[in-house]
């Protein structure tokens, strides 16, 4: 099988070149070509027809951001956004990239070449299997009070990783406030999570916050694990739900890990909840998700033909943790007439 084609877009020579040597060396990954703004970058597409484009968001004559709305209509491809700490890569993937990587804050080399090969060539090849037709999917708004129970202590899981961030944002604008406390692990680096929160509780009608020990899981709240090196737990306190974050082995290679959260959520609030398991790369959350299922709950899983990747989603399908799959449209809808159940 050929190696993945890739170009990279950066305007910093000694990391370019650092990112084009490293990068290189794997066999299953070729660098085809080098731009450091977007015009070039606009010719080295046409020209070499790459599989997958890394790209800086801070360029010169047009920045990432820009650059990926104009690109993506003509030329649709994955694209693996490198960011420093900044709420910028949220416009990016909103914009049609399918991913991306936290630029580190280090000058040593050896450090450097880590970064490169232990996250940004995983996120490339992840990104070589994306649906990049289905990353600007859109949902029905659901209508305000639509649940007709009056129960307390029912709550909704969601774990997404891979295409996660659109897909959550999108499903979120699809809720009213009258839908129950919603706790939310997505797959993303440490500092990034308080701006996702903050960009959701921005634009989508629930409150949204990065979650602490401690958050009372309201209606209407949503609490997002923050990315890091703690796993997010459902607890019972004093006959409410709570979270509890703290330190803890990655799960599945993740941390937060979406199973860890969605097995505390069965034991905690068994058939009162209902689990939600979007796009992502690998398995995290489909045991849990199972194990939700085990304990009476209502489980969801986003389909195939929306999935950025149907990775998560069908690992949870085949272990017969879903059991009603939706387009990611139909999600919210769904939630609620599960929910109406209850």
């Amino acid at each position: 099988m050929r190696p993945i084609r890739v170009l990279i877009v950066e305007d910093s020579l000694v990391f370019r070149e650092l990112l084009v040597q490293t990068i290189n060396r794997d066999p299953a990954i070729q660098v085809v070509a080098t731009a450091k703004d977007p015009y070039e970058a606009r010719d080295a597409i046409i020209a070499h027809k790459p599989d997958v484009m890394t790209l800086d968001v801070e360029l010169p004559r047009m920045n990432g951001i820009e650059f990926l709305r104009k690109l993506m209509p003509q030329y649709p491809l994955p694209v693996v956004v490198i960011s420093s700490l900044s709420d910028k890569v949220f416009d990016a993937l909103n914009a049609g990239a399918v991913d991306f990587v936290a630029k580190p804050a280090i000058s040593n080399r050896a450090q450097l070449e880590d970064f490169i090969k232990n996250e940004l060539l995983v996120k490339i090849k992840i990104a070589f299997t994306a649906k990049i037709s289905n990353i600007k999917k859109k949902v029905k708004i659901a209508e305000e009070q639509q649940l007709s129970t009056t129960r307390k202590n029912l709550i909704v899981a969601i774990g997404a990783s891979t295409g996660g961030t659109e897909a959550i944002f999108e499903v979120t604008k699809g809720y009213g406030t009258d839908i129950p406390g919603i706790v939310v692990v997505q797959h993303m680096p440490p500092g990034f999570t308080s701006m996702y929160a903050k960009r959701l509780n921005d634009e989508c009608r629930i409150r949204v916050k990065e979650a602490v020990t401690g958050d009372v899981v309201r209606p209407g709240h949503m609490l997002i694990a923050p990315g890091g090196d703690k796993h997010m737990h459902l607890v019972k306190v004093n006959g409410e739900y709570q979270v509890e974050i703290k330190a803890g082995p990655k799960v599945n290679g993740h941390c937060p890990s979406v199973d860890v959260l969605f097995e505390s959520v069965a034991k905690v609030a068994g058939p009162k909840a209902v689990g939600i398991i979007l796009t992502g790369m690998g398995g995290d959350g489909a045991k849990g998700l199972l194990a939700m299922r085990r304990a009476g709950a209502r489980t969801i899983g986003q389909d195939e033909s929306t999935c950025v990747v149907y990775g998560m989603p069908k690992v949870a399908y085949d272990l017969g943790a879903v059991q009603y799959q939706e387009k990611l449209a139909d999600i919210p809808q769904r939630t609620y007439a599960l929910l109406n159940k209850m």
